[in-house]
């Protein structure tokens, strides 16, 4: 169901060169995921294994961004047969190579083996993984060499530009962008069309009426990398959707805000901007038109609320990003007083695809109200965790399972935490939801940003609220008494529970604060921040009461509710367990069993996850 083509012919030819199409291409990730896996090792061996070979004229070598599957990382695909090899070596790169220039048949034994039947899977789009994925914002990831503008312009990137500057208005351009139905990717689901034209109707002031868009690329959410990955696989069709923007509203400045924690991406946007304007893409008279455009890259210091946008655009200013109260929307008065279009970098990739193929077409993929397709970062207890792509309207046990995998041991999924540290926490009766803005709202949960975090029965659901709960109260800027107060209280009385302090009333007062903290909260971190916590009692209130009322973790995640105990029959006395113990609640003469003072032991886990023999149960 991908909608990218992948075929050799799909895949650019080298830059400037010439030369004809190599027969043969090897494409290995190389972003941020990979690379600590050391993609970047196995690259240059892949690189010198063609060079050694003199067979720069057969074989051609792309190092790209995220193409999804991170948990199999380094992935490499070679076609023109799409043979994938997961979690390439560097020794395995001097196989593949040597196998290429050999018979070209693929390694067996280095194909990935469907985790069920255990039979080979050679070619990377009929993994499961990847056969309902539908990739519009993730079309180019994984096929081009992001720092390699004709890569990109080989694949239609600025096309969308072109066909807006030369044939069709500003406002023409917005009907269709509010026709398709797309709506902001980056949380809060408000129409992208009429956020245009909220800001082109806006008066601009001083010369020119001088406006601004924002491509908001500060992505902070635990276990998020959507963003991230798309800057750092195909930074020109987030540029090129900043352009049109800009167009439509009629700004001629841009920003490109990104979290300093994103070296990569921070590298790739800035090269393709220097490459854009040597090309006329971006610039003065782009296309040889009126229109001119000129984009900066701004580093954020890794603030959370700096997503929000009134933050942002603070931080921007060279201010402390803090929000403040609305109205004025940006739309009205927004960067430096003037109006402001911002959306966030996943809303700009999909505006080329638009253009290029028509809203008509967008809106036949969807369900309901929620029209294209979401970008998810799968991360938790989940067997291909990764970048995904799928169209609005697949259910959450979809996009668990058939994507997914389901967990590594095939243990079942006891919970999906959706929509980021401010999203729900949804159990395994929710699953057939359909991924919708409206559908999940009513279930607690939101789409956010595309979050996923799954988890099985060893995690504690008490423990899970208290740990997104930590996130939002540490990162709150403070400004508004709901979320400064309001957060902190709220963590107190979940930290209490699940040291086994908690009393009765407790649940009651905490629902509540939750309640009034999402109400009165000044921007959407404090209003979202008691998700987690409201959807864990609406779900899981059992494992509250358990906590509270028996003194017991059924996960056994919660150290306070536990006891260690040494079993004697494993114990060899080797003494490393009494060593890190903080409180020496620990004693045994070397070489005998040791035992644990329970009067001493604060339950910290340290002796547990230090013994080298399991000797240490919990309880």
């Amino acid at each position: 169901m991908t909608t990218r083509d992948a075929t050799p012919n799909a895949s650019p030819a080298s830059s400037g060169s010439g030369a004809p199409t190599p027969e043969t291409t090897i494409r290995i990730c190389t972003g941020s995921g990979c690379a600590m896996n050391g993609a970047l090792a196995a690259a240059d061996r892949l690189e010198a294994a063609i060079a050694a070979a003199g067979a720069g004229n057969r074989v051609r070598l792309i190092r790209t961004g995220c193409d999804g599957l991170c948990a199999l990382g380094p992935i490499t695909v070679v076609d023109p047969r799409g043979t994938f090899y997961p979690q390439v070596t560097e020794d395995m790169a001097v196989r593949i190579v040597d196998s290429l220039l050999g018979d070209g048949l693929p390694l067996s034994d280095l194909l990935y083996r469907d985790h069920e039947s255990d039979a080979p899977i050679e070619r990377y789009e009929d993994l499961p993984f990847n056969r309902i994925q539908q990739r519009i914002v993730l079309r180019n990831c994984g096929l081009i060499d992001p720092e390699d503008i004709d890569h990109a312009l080989q694949r239609g990137v600025y096309d969308g530009l072109r066909t807006a500057l030369t044939a069709m208005s500003p406002d023409e351009l917005i009907e269709q962008v509010t026709a398709s139905g797309l709506r902001g990717r980056g949380g809060a689901g408000f129409p992208a069309g009429v956020k245009w034209r909220f800001t082109r109707n806006a008066p601009g002031e001083g010369a020119g009426g001088q406006k601004y868009v924002i491509c908001n690329a500060d992505e902070g959410d635990p276990g998020a990398f959507m963003d991230r990955s798309i800057a750092e696989g195909d930074p020109h069709s987030v540029l090129e959707g900043l352009a049109i923007a800009a167009y439509a509203v009629g700004a001629t400045r841009g920003f490109v805000y990104v979290r300093a924690e994103y070296p990569l991406a921070v590298k790739r946007l800035r090269l393709a901007i220097a490459d854009a304007e040597t090309r006329g893409y971006l610039g003065e008279n782009v296309f040889g038109s009126d229109f001119c455009f000129h984009v900066e890259v701004r580093e954020g210091a890794g603030a959370f609320v700096c997503g929000e946008e009134t933050a942002l655009i603070a931080s921007i200013e060279g201010h402390r990003g803090m929000p403040r109260a609305r109205p004025p929307f940006p739309a009205i008065s927004g960067l430096w007083g003037r109006p402001t279009c911002i959306n966030n970098v996943e809303t700009l990739a999909n505006v080329p695809w638009i253009v290029t193929h028509g809203a008509e077409e967008y809106v036949a993929i969807g369900s309901g109200a929620s029209r294209g397709t979401k970008v998810f970062a799968l991360t938790g207890k989940i067997r291909h965790g990764g970048l995904v792509e799928v169209p609005m309207g697949l259910t959450v046990r979809d996009l668990v399972y058939t994507i997914g995998g389901g967990t590594p041991d095939g243990s079942p999924v006891k919970a999906v935490q959706f929509g980021g540290p401010g999203g729900g926490c949804l159990p395994e009766s929710l699953f057939d939801t359909p991924i919708e803005y409206e559908t999940l709202a009513a279930v607690g949960a939101i789409v956010g940003s595309g979050g996923v975090v799954v988890v099985d029965e060893k995690t504690c659901m008490v423990d899970l609220a208290r740990f997104f709960l930590s996130f939002t109260q540490q990162e709150s800027c403070g400004k508004c008494v709901p979320c400064r107060i309001g957060t902190k209280r709220m963590l107190e009385i979940v930290t209490r529970v699940c040291e086994g302090k908690g009393a009765p009333g407790d649940l009651d007062t905490l629902e509540q604060l939750a309640r009034d903290v999402g109400t009165l909260s000044l921007c959407g971190l404090g209003q979202t921040a008691p998700n987690p916590v409201l959807t864990t009692l609406r779900y899981f209130r059992h494992e509250y009461e358990e906590h509270i009322l028996e003194h017991r973790c059924r996960a056994g995640a919660c150290n306070r509710l536990s006891t260690f105990r040494i079993i004697s029959d494993t114990c060899t006395g080797c003494g490393i367990c009494k060593k890190h113990c903080p409180t020496d609640a620990i004693s045994g003469d070397p070489k005998h069993p040791h035992l644990i003072d329970q009067e001493r032991c604060i339950k910290c886990g340290a002796c547990q996850q230090r013994c080298p023999f399991d000797a240490i149960e919990r309880s």
